[in-house]
């Protein structure tokens, strides 16, 4: 067996909750902002920061809410998303984090899923939320700002608590970020205090975040990325947030050049932007000394167009929403071309052989494996895709293709496991064929992610007809519109008579994408 270790020491495993460490990272001055409102240059201090965390949490717990209770957020990167979830954090609750692009069919899904109970938005989305909590166990909906009928995040404030309510931080779920893992329908990650502390010092015992660097917010923080990476580990490190509720290249740049940002956390696309787009040479980026890329493999290429354009340092990481997220990063002073890192504190990793069991070589691919102290405590109400993600040793087979050279560095190649990542968001072939199969016009489907030069993958879908139907990409189109997120669309078909499939009737996806790879070719 060939474990590779870290090259890092181990950091200390502490008992405290996420909220603990985040506010044991802020230092003791009140007074220093830590959160901008990106588009109006609202800020919130450390003292308004944690004051608002500890009233909500008072609040909460007024109303009856702490431990075995989920809230459920659906919101843009705001100051007050970051208030929200530690406030549930502090009360001793749950939150799960709802993409606000999400259809009402598709938050239905969740909140039924996590059980949640308090419901908490934005005014735009106040008309998806009340349709999408229609039969589910949500009581109430609130929204922050004001929006009529409808309680207010102001409203639900209360006498601070100033401790934090006991928890177990081995076992009590802080947060339930929703992800289709390795294959099939989105599911409740469940993620520990534990997890996402151990991760925040894993993190930062291998990068240098200074005292009041800011870093400019656009990931949302719904996903492990924005959550994690920057939410808590930027706030545990004594950094801060300019909050962007949407991505817009222009402001981006801006913003990073008005608050002198030493860092840039992008997904391939932006990469693709930073290095190619006319309208970057128009702002002062020299305060750039990193910009890192994650949730999708970043090619060698463009890392390396982006580093020379803007004179600085291109990274990779790699992590996954079931490692909290990160399991490698690269380290500043030895970049490695193509890289996604070496092993972070704490943390094994093994390439195995996906068809013998085999560990692979030095520079010999299979699928990554990981064990470490970030590793999700399992799938809310899926005991058996939890017993397929996490073996009995405690290592958690990632569905990730690569290799580690002779010199610990992990290279990301392919993935066994069939999600498209569209511009670094997770669409799963399972959820779009689910429901074409429920249009009159299909008999047959099967999606499967094809190559792009801006969004990495786009999904493409191969349609069996049923009956006569002349079924075109517009049809398909039409009939998803409302049903599932944009990002989720379907970008391609292709009509055919019909869909490859094993003995078992498992989709052979793997026939369809030497089809299209040889098409290309």
């Amino acid at each position: 067996m060939r474990i590779v270790k870290s090259p890092y020491p181990d950091v200390e495993i502490r008992d405290m909750s996420i909220t603990e460490r985040v506010f044991e990272g802020l230092g003791d001055n009140p007074d220093r902002v830590i959160l901008v409102e990106g588009p109006s240059g609202r800020e919130v201090t450390v003292g308004q920061f944690t004051q608002g965390v500890k009233a909500l949490a008072g609040g909460l717990t007024e109303r009856g809410f702490g431990k075995g209770k989920v809230v459920a957020l659906m919101a843009p990167n705001l100051p007050e998303y970051c208030i929200i979830f530690h406030g549930v954090a502090w009360a001793g609750g749950t939150i799960t984090t709802i993409n606000p692009t999400y259809t009402a069919h598709e938050v239905r899904h969740q909140l039924n899923d996590s059980g949640a109970s308090l419901l908490i938005t934005v005014g735009p989305f106040l008309d998806t939320a009340r349709e999408a909590a229609e039969g589910t166990g949500v009581t109430e909906i609130a929204v922050i700002g004001e929006a009529e009928g409808a309680t207010s995040l102001t409203d639900l404030m209360g006498s601070p608590l100033q401790a934090q309510v006991p928890v177990n931080y081995a076992e009590d779920v802080v947060v339930l970020p929703y992800s289709s893992g390795t294959t099939g329908l989105p599911k409740g990650v469940m993620l520990t205090h534990r997890n996402l502390v151990a991760n925040v010092d894993q993190v930062l015992s291998a990068t240098d975040v200074r005292d009041d660097e800011m870093t400019v917010a656009f990931l949302p923080f719904f996903h492990i990325y924005g959550m994690q990476v920057l939410m808590n580990i930027y706030l545990a490190g004594g950094g801060g947030l300019v909050t962007m509720p949407r991505f817009d290249l222009e402001q981006f740049l801006e913003l990073s050049a008005k608050y002198r940002t030493p860092r840039m956390y992008i997904v391939p696309p932006i990469a693709i932007a930073l290095a190619k787009h006319p309208i970057v040479d128009n702002y002062d980026l020299s305060c750039v000394i990193q910009v890192n890329s994650g949730a999708a493999p970043l090619g060698g290429d463009v890392a390396d167009a982006v580093g020379a354009r803007l004179g600085t340092l291109a990274t990779q990481g790699y992590g996954m929403t079931e490692l909290s997220p990160v399991s490698h990063m690269t380290p500043l002073d030895a970049n490695r071309k193509g890289a996604s890192g070496v092993t972070i504190a704490n943390t094994e990793s093994r390439i195995v052989n996906p068809e013998t069991g085999e560990d692979a070589g030095p520079g010999e691919t299979g699928e990554l494996w990981v064990r470490g102290p970030q590793v999700m405590k399992g799938y809310l109400n899926n005991p058996q895709a939890t017993a397929e993600t996490i073996d009995a040793e405690g290592w958690l087979h990632t569905g990730d293709i690569g290799y580690i050279d002779e010199d610990g560095y992990l290279f990301v190649t392919d993935r066994v496991k069939e999600l498209i990542k569209y511009k670094g968001f997770q669409v799963a072939p399972a959820e779009l064929e689910a429901e074409l199969l429920t249009s009159p016009m299909i008999a047959d489907v099967a999606v499967i992610g094809i190559p792009d030069d801006e969004a990495g993958e786009i999904p493409m879908a191969f349609i069996v007809p049923a009956g006569d139907a002349q079924v075109t990409l517009e049809d398909v189109q039409a009939y998803l519109d409302g049903r599932l997120s944009h990002y989720k669309q379907v970008r391609r078909i292709e009509v055919v008579d019909e869909i490859p499939k094993s003995a078992s009737g498992k989709i052979l996806r793997r026939v369809l994408r030497d089809r299209m790879a040889a098409e290309a070719a």
